[in-house]
């Protein structure tokens, strides 16, 4: 990787190899996989991790929202494209661009079976999701007989697979509760097969519930952040590479004496002499003002530099007190050598929320396998 000049996303595309190929070694080999890339692939490049995963012959993708999906087709993504949040107002666009809803209500179903008529479809493929226990989206069990029903009757679309989510398959602490819930999804799952009369895929695990319930993976399984380099335990951690590392620049150096201050609403007192650096991104790129006021740290040729003072929209202050540096070194965020969920955690925050946060205007740098 060479030197950056300007802030800038760095996705390693060989460490996405690696966590697809370690969490494919936690399940049979028969079992289909599922790769979800919604929210930019978790704040990195959706299209550059699509690709990469169609390389690889993930079986499904999945996004959120259909505006994801259609950007996906438009980069030519031939894979099929679940959508698990679809709404009604663009059922007409999921049609056209060849993508799979997931239909959770009665509302939704019938609503996505009107603009299936209207653009004469037949056996459209799409996916049932049942609510086991996250309370979020999904019919309920009690619903199993009416949607049985309307599958009998409606030859427009096309079940491909039932599926549910886990609410806390990290957690074992929980495990009763996963239990519960897979145990419940089971008996929903094979009484609708039985009055349908076929056998549509089922899938209920996400990263968690592949390392800590693989005896649950059914035809297929859903990985997100495991692929990104995150497996919401150290040990996991451990066996998987940061897909994604972010980094910036040193734009200018201070020397400050004791009790200077630093930053909006003068933030940040210097107890002592200091040397701050300036970085430039801000809570417009991602980094928001909880990380400030010495949260979250950088590093700067291996040192750790506490952001000092109150994060600004375009710029954050550090502590390089005692650290060899100048102007134009790097800084590194988040990446292979510090990881997003230690960054996080100084804030009292996940993973996730850092990643996905990092604005569309940072660079992205492709690094290819």
């Amino acid at each position: 990787m060479g030197k950056i000049r300007e802030t800038t996303l760095q996705i390693d595309l060989s460490a996405l190899e690696h966590n697809y190929k370690y969490l494919r070694s936690k399940i049979a080999a028969e079992t289909k996989f599922l790769a979800v890339v919604k929210a930019f692939a978790y704040g990195s490049d959706m299209v550059a991790i699509a690709k990469k995963m169609e390389q690889l012959g993930v079986d499904y993708l999945a996004v959120a929202y259909a505006k994801e999906g259609s950007l996906l087709r438009d980069a030519g993504i031939k894979t099929p494209i679940l959508v698990l949040h679809p709404l009604p107002s663009n059922f007409d666009e999921i049609i056209d661009r060849c993508l799979e809803p997931s239909l959770y209500s009665r509302k939704i179903f019938k609503a996505f079976l009107e603009v299936a008529k209207a653009k004469h479809q037949k056996a459209y493929p799409m996916h049932i999701k049942f609510n086991t226990g996250l309370n979020r989206l999904g019919f309920n069990e009690t619903d199993v007989d009416w949607v049985a029903e309307q599958l009998k009757v409606e030859k427009e679309i096309h079940v491909v697979s039932i599926f549910s989510h886990l609410a806390a398959s990290e957690d074992l602490e929980e495990k009763s509760f996963s239990l519960d819930q897979i145990n419940t999804f089971k008996k929903i799952s094979e009484n609708l097969t039985e009055k349908l009369g076929s056998t549509p895929m089922r899938h209920m695990l996400n990263t968690s519930g592949i390392i800590n319930y693989a005896e649950a993976q059914f035809e297929m399984v859903r990985s997100g952040i495991g692929l990104y380099g995150y497996g919401n335990d150290a040990k996991i951690d451990a066996q998987l590479k940061p897909v994604a590392s972010l980094k910036t620049i040193i734009s200018q150096i201070h020397h400050i004496e004791a009790n200077e201050t630093v930053g909006y609403n003068r933030a940040f007192t210097s107890n002592s002499s200091r040397k701050t650096a300036t970085l430039p991104l801000g809570h417009a790129d991602g980094i928001g003002r909880q990380y400030g006021n010495g949260k979250a740290s950088v590093l700067i040729n291996g040192k750790k530099a506490p952001i000092i003072g109150n994060v600004c929209m375009d710029m954050i202050m550090v502590d390089v007190t005692g650290i060899d540096c100048q102007e134009g070194d790097e800084a590194l965020v988040f990446g292979q050598n510090k990881s997003a969920e230690g960054f996080a955690q100084g804030a009292k925050t996940i993973s996730y929320e850092i990643l996905t946060a990092i604005s569309q205007r940072v660079k992205r740098e492709i690094i290819a396998s």
